[in-house]
């Protein structure tokens, strides 16, 4: 069954598309219009409002939440990893492979938002990290954390905060770190939509009401399960590294399905304490074609709107897996510590059978890959006996 969420880009000028699922607060009235500003224009932020992958949508297949829940709950057992301790549900990550840097850990330390539930069902829709793009050039922490602080109790940060000591963010964006997620819905209530985005009007020491864009993450757009008839199987899944925040699991799959077909679901990683877009995905493909096809092309072009960017492609590598070759026995039953990700073998070796399976003519130089700990897969070099 084929799970499809609503069209991408559903938003008509003017009208709020959070309605139905938004606790509403008191309305804040906004002093000045909303006017273009030139600061929309940037690559960072512009829209043409196209969409260049609803063809490869099912817009007759409803969207099947439960489906998906059950399907990825399968896959999180199928591969033993335990999301709980900051590890994405399919794979792990390292910071120096994100997109736009880290800020200050210990920044969450207080922002500890318990659980709402009502009737037995989670509440939670977004994650309690927004990005705020825009910013007055002028604006710091102080005056970004009382812009904002009418809806509940925040911490501001942005990329190496903690490091640089500046006060104001560098790059005029900073991420609103909000103690509750009841507190992002009614931020969200208090924007003004236009051409699909959503837009808080703030005042910095020189400029007044400069439209600031507010960007926040959906939870339901962590996952998206193309075609739940088919297995989710590790070993046709990939590792795609410096996924931009802004980029959907819906969004990823139907470019890797443009490019290499045979999808049947994405993801993109989040952390575990707020539930925000770490800067890299998953694919899981249905036949070995695709899955060749992709990782034989290291990396991939990632297109969808305003995004742009070629971003790194490899096998996502199981820390649990036997030799191939002697299913254990020349090493004494330890799972595999290689992967040769090279198309003439994709197999896990132990050290035994990799030295004399890569002796061979042609193979000898082929690279290993390891995971382990919380290190994506990487490349290590083999000693030669």
């Amino acid at each position: 069954m084929v799970g499809m969420p609503s069209p991408l880009n559903p938003i008509s000028p003017m009208k709020k598309p959070y309605s139905s699922n938004v606790i509403a607060p008191p309305k804040f009235p906004r002093p000045g219009p909303l006017n273009p500003k030139p600061w929309m224009e940037d690559s960072a932020f512009r829209t043409d409002n196209s969409n260049n992958i609803l063809p490869f949508q099912d817009r007759n297949r409803p969207f099947d939440a439960f489906s998906l829940h059950s399907l990825e709950n399968s896959l999180m057992d199928m591969i033993r990893t335990d999301h709980d301790k900051g590890r994405s549900c399919l794979f792990p990550f390292e910071d120096g492979f994100l997109d736009d840097g880290h800020g200050d850990p210990s920044l969450t330390s207080g922002l500890n938002s318990p659980t709402r539930c009502q009737n037995g069902e989670r509440m939670e829709r977004y994650s309690r990290k927004v990005f705020v793009g825009g910013l007055p050039p002028d604006i710091d922490e102080d005056e970004i954390t009382n812009s904002f602080r009418r809806y509940g109790h925040l911490v501001v940060d942005w990329p190496h905060k903690a490091e640089s000591k500046s006060y104001f963010p560098p790059k005029g964006y900073a991420f609103l770190l909000f103690q509750e997620e009841t507190s992002v819905q009614a931020l969200i209530d208090a924007c003004i939509e236009e051409d699909g985005k959503l837009y808080l009007c703030v005042s910095s020491p020189t400029i007044k009401d400069k439209p600031v864009q507010i960007r926040p993450w959906n939870l339901s757009d962590s996952d998206f399960v193309m075609d739940g008839s088919q297995p989710l199987d590790p070993r046709k899944t990939i590792f795609v590294g410096g996924v931009p925040r802004p980029l959907r699991a819906v969004e990823l799959a139907m470019i890797m399905d443009r490019l290499y077909g045979g999808v049947c679901y994405a993801g993109i990683d989040t952390d575990p304490e707020l539930k925000y877009p770490k800067g890299a995905g998953r694919v899981a493909f249905s036949n070995q074609q695709s899955y060749i096809a992709a990782i034989s092309a290291r990396f991939v072009q990632l297109q969808h709107n305003d995004i742009d960017k070629r971003v790194e492609v490899k096998p996502y590598v199981l820390d649990d897996q036997m030799c191939d070759e002697c299913q254990g026995a020349r090493c004494g039953g330890k799972f595999a510590p290689f992967f040769c990700a090279n198309v003439t073998c994709l197999q896990y070796y132990c050290e035994y059978c990799w030295a004399s399976i890569h002796s061979r003519a042609g193979r000898e130089f082929h690279k290993p890959l390891v995971k382990e700990g919380g290190d994506r897969p990487r490349h290590v070099s083999f000693r030669w006996s």
